[in-house]
């Protein structure tokens, strides 16, 4: 029995430097429709870009190899202007989230991550409906994670300034720093 040949999305760049996720995506979001290269740095991503390739799609890492994934989206944007970029992230953050958005990311999302959501938040209109309540509620402990991050950003990563800021002890700030952000 044949399968039904899979409607064709569009080209899916995803830039991810961890080369198990690279492989697991490429393979899944293929299967869901996309065609699908994957690029392990920025390096790479410049020179697929360079090569003329044209993404109507972009799945960034927002740490890649201690360089930020949010500094291609400018190059995305000029390889093609409706590029819809979703980055993707193992640290997420209030305040990256906000930068990504500024830069022109059309979503922002935290792993682990199911396929079906990064599909969705490519697809699925992105219009928020204002009445609707929110579906998960944020614990006490992210939300201190949060807003630590957020101060810290503010003060362009300065852990001194960021503990006079929130009035704790430096030490106590970098404890809290070396910790995972708390789960939702």
């Amino acid at each position: 029995m044949a399968t039904a040949p899979v409607e064709h999305l569009g080209n899916l760049l995803i830039v991810d430097d961890d080369p198990a996720l690279g492989r697991v995506l490429t393979r899944a979001l293929q299967a869901r429709g996309f065609c699908v290269p994957w690029a392990d740095s920025l390096a790479a991503c410049l020179s697929l870009l360079e090569a003329a390739y044209v993404p109507d799609f972009a799945l960034l890492d927002l740490n890649l190899g201690g360089a930020s994934g949010l500094k291609l989206i400018e190059a995305l944007r000029r390889a093609n202007p409706q590029c819809d970029v979703v980055v993707l992230t193992g640290y997420a953050s209030i305040s990256t989230a906000v930068d990504a958005i500024k830069l022109g990311a059309r979503q922002y999302l935290a792993k682990p991550v199911e396929v079906d959501a990064i599909v969705k938040a490519f697809l699925e209109d992105q219009n928020p409906d204002a009445g609707a309540a929110p579906e998960d509620i944020l614990s006490v402990t992210r939300l201190e994670w949060e807003h630590i991050q957020r101060v810290l950003a503010d003060n362009e990563g300065n852990i001194s300034a960021t503990a006079r800021a929130l009035k704790m002890h430096r030490r106590t700030l970098q404890r809290k720093l070396a910790k995972r952000p708390g789960r939702d």
